[in-house]
């Protein structure tokens, strides 16, 4: 109890959530065993980060800055135009399925939500979009990008629980696309509630064919990596290190953008969101080994089966868990938390490891967009400048149609496995 106050009040100072959990768990360790206890957090801390596919994170990352920072986004951001502009609303089926796009090359919410915040939505205010709906259409789609793969969420995910972290990524796929289709659907339904503008003509097929090709070389780098993956070829480390090469190479070689000054602040960027990442990771991996020798896991297991032990309604109150707790509290930290405790309780009830997989990386990743902390939310109010709470009431349609897919792929075994299944990475 006093470990799990401890870590609730230092939240509510504005601790950072890593130092917060070090903390925990220190206090933890003091509570076990008096002082000679803290002997064993090093060890616990090396241990939580000597993972090697941890490795493929920072580059994964890097070579989504890469892509970014070379003008990728604005020929996929085109390609989307061309594709879907032609429809009432199109600058916001162009923003979803450029969220698609997108995915492929940084596998970051934020990092989409940031890169449309300063293109995108302007581009949809001027055409008469109001800037809260605009916000709120980005935010919807941004989830995506750590959905479809590569996915840095999935990556440690499979990394602590050993999961195939390539059966991860062939998960997420359909519930990405999905996610992108309803969303599509919404913005139709809302399309006269809204007085979303008609577009003014469509995409001539030289149009379409030209732009599809000035964009083959930013569509090729997810086809690299997935089919790599995928295919046995390479592991997910190793398909990092050839994404960044490949980046590197469309930057320096192809487009001709890359700068050693740009390239150096792009190196800073990933050194600081790898840096966060990890401290969350090590100090985690004292706090987590704590509550397995509480046997908080065992508790958890207990408590919840006392209350039903039915399938569905276990993956329900699982689900809702992880919703509630992702409302206050960064989605990295509960994945590392949380997870140890509820896999568990998931493997109880018959769950394939990867069908559970998914259904934490797709409740974490809807995390990110609902408040009062949904890390997206505050990546657009601060790059738009549009108040949080006026995006949160009109993001409400996209939020209640992401939870309504994420209890489908929960429920539905098959179709949350059928890529895993046709690729040999699920029975």
């Amino acid at each position: 109890m006093i470990v799990a106050i401890a870590f609730v009040v230092l939240i509510l100072f504005g601790m950072p959530i890593g130092f917060a959990i070090g903390l925990a768990g220190v206090i933890g360790l003091i509570d076990m065993g008096g002082g000679s206890f803290l002997a064993i957090g090093p060890s616990k801390i090396f241990n939580g980060l000597n993972i090697f596919p941890f490795l493929a994170m920072p580059f994964f990352i890097l070579a989504g800055e890469i892509m970014n920072g070379t003008g990728i986004t604005t020929r996929l951001v085109k390609l989307a135009q061309v594709l879907v502009g032609r429809f009432r609303g199109g600058l916001a089926h162009t923003n979803m399925l450029a969220s698609v796009f997108f995915a492929g090359l940084t596998g970051s919410a934020t990092a989409d939500a940031a890169a449309f915040g300063r293109t995108l939505v302007p581009a949809m205010v001027k055409e008469g979009y109001k800037r809260d709906y605009a916000c709120a259409v980005t935010a919807a789609g941004s989830i995506i990008g750590p959905t479809i793969p590569p996915s840095g969420l999935m990556v440690v995910y499979g990394s602590l629980m050993g999961v195939s972290i390539a059966g991860l990524f062939a998960a997420g796929i359909l519930p990405g696309l999905v996610i992108c289709a309803v969303c599509m659907g919404v913005i139709v339904v809302g399309g006269k509630r809204e007085n979303l503008p008609q577009a003014l003509r469509g995409a001539s097929f030289k149009e379409v064919w030209k732009t599809f090709v000035s964009s083959l070389t930013a569509l090729a780098m997810p086809v690299i990596i997935l089919g790599g993956i995928l295919g046995g070829i390479v592991t997910p480390t190793e398909a990092a290190s050839i994404a960044v090469a490949y980046a590197l190479f469309i930057g320096a070689v192809v487009y001709r953008t890359l700068t050693f000054k740009s390239f150096y602040s792009m190196l800073v960027r990933t050194a600081r969101i790898t840096g966060v990442i990890f401290v969350i990771i090590a100090f985690a991996s004292v706090l987590g080994w704590w509550m397995s020798f509480e046997r908080i896991p065992q508790l958890m297991a207990e408590t919840v089966l006392s209350l039903s032990e039915n399938r569905y309604a276990v993956i329900a109150i699982i689900i809702c868990l992880l919703l509630i707790v992702g409302m206050v509290m960064d989605i990295t930290a509960i994945l590392i938390i949380l997870a140890p405790v509820l896999v568990p309780l998931t493997e109880q009830v018959g769950l394939e490891p990867i069908h559970a997989g998914i259904i934490f990386v797709l409740a974490l990743n809807i995390s990110l967009m609902t408040p009062p902390v949904g890390a997206c939310l505050f990546v657009l109010s601060s790059v738009t400048g549009e108040r949080l709470e006026r995006i949160s009431v009109k993001l409400m349609p996209f939020l209640i149609a992401e939870v309504a897919i994420l209890f489908i792929f929960a429920f539905w075994e098959d179709a949350a496995l059928f890529l895993p299944r046709l690729l040999g990475f699920a029975n």
